[in-house]
């Protein structure tokens, strides 16, 4: 009797914590926090209070995040997190970070989404998590509770789509929406962002999109972003997603930025996906990079192959740089690799061109 009310007790605790972790309230100082019910909807909601306004305020919410360790916070002294956050002043705050071993599980699971309205529309967005001191600069701060997650996604959504309008502060939004959307725990996350990089969506959008596909989606995203560097037809777009594929933690992302430096149809995107290789695989890139600077047909790819090489540790990009210098058939890239070993501050580079001023 006794094991099962613990048991109980333990899965009660959980089940309050899961329950809370959506309604936290956020730590926020130098503010008057004024708490409100959701509505019938989010949107009305927050457009309520925006119109409400008769000067500048901060209106937020929370929902649950994705698993992880994520931390969206400011730094501190020493760059150590988590510092306060003044969103009144010039810091940017708000670092989107994987590594923070000081933020509690609890904590993790929750993103708290604000907007600060002035003169009867929204003019800024930002996202933290709870651990953050948050100062309001003595502004009112609207705090919306029992808002659910889907619902903050469709309406996140009409904010990410102001693609198309000129005004800068819109399409600073429209950036922040998409992002926040990438970090909620909920499957019509994945559906949004999905729509988002669909070829009918401006190119902006897509590229936005793509890039919080591969940090923040898991297997999903990886999914996608293969899809796209296969199949999409805009350049731009498989560039960008080249990169976000660097982002994803999904064993396969190697192996497909891999394939897309051999064949993919763009110069451009080859060159990229080459550069990025070197940033993300090691000694995995190298046959790769290497395989390019021989048989690629454009020389931009092939000099891009070479920068590549520079970027991988000096061990295996110095003796490689040296052959492509003393070998290479295209005078063009052996004059690439001749500067990026001059560049490398290596003995074996120095030595190499004694050798070859010395004949």
């Amino acid at each position: 009797m006794k094991n099962r009310v613990v048991a109980l007790t333990t899965v009660l605790a959980w089940l309050a914590l899961s329950g809370s972790a959506a309604a936290q309230t956020p730590n926020v100082v130098n503010a008057q926090l004024v708490s409100h019910p959701v509505g019938s909807d989010l949107a009305s909601t927050v457009q309520s209070l925006v119109s409400a306004q008769s000067s500048a305020a901060w209106i937020g919410y929370s929902v649950p995040m994705i698993p992880g360790e994520h931390n969206m916070c400011c730094w501190g002294g020493e760059n150590r997190c988590c510092g306060r956050c003044e969103l009144e002043g010039d810091s940017k705050g708000a670092s989107v970070s994987r590594d923070n071993r000081q933020v509690q599980l609890e904590a993790e699971r929750v993103l708290l989404v604000l907007f600060r309205s002035e003169q009867g529309k929204i003019q800024k967005m930002r996202m933290f998590s709870p651990e953050c001191e948050l100062d309001a600069g003595s502004l009112t701060f609207h705090w919306i509770t029992g808002v659910r997650a889907a619902d903050s996604i469709a309406f996140l959504t009409s904010q990410a789509l102001k693609e198309a309008e000129q005004d800068r502060d819109a399409r600073k939004i429209a950036d922040s929406a998409v992002a926040a959307i990438a970090f909620h725990n909920d499957p019509a996350a994945d559906a949004t962002l999905e729509r988002f990089v669909g070829a009918s969506q401006p190119e902006r959008l897509r590229e936005r999109t793509a890039f919080w596909l591969g940090n923040a989606r898991g297997r999903r995203g990886y999914d996608v972003l293969a899809r796209l560097v296969r199949e999409d037809p805009s350049d731009n777009v498989r560039d960008k997603a080249v990169f976000a594929l660097t982002q994803s933690d999904e064993p396969e992302a190697v192996n497909t930025i891999i394939q897309t430096a051999k064949s993919d149809r763009s110069a451009h995107v080859r060159g990229q996906a080459l550069f990025w290789l070197a940033q993300k695989a090691g000694r995995k890139a190298t046959a790769t990079i290497t395989d390019a600077i021989e048989n690629d047909p454009e020389t931009e790819v092939k000099k891009k192959a070479v920068f590549a090489l520079s970027q991988l540790p000096k061990d295996e990009g110095v003796p490689k740089l040296i052959d492509v210098a003393r070998g290479n058939r295209n005078p063009s890239v052996r004059k690439q690799a001749m500067f990026w070993l001059g560049q490398s501050n290596d003995p074996r580079a120095l030595a190499f061109f004694e050798e070859v001023l010395g004949k």
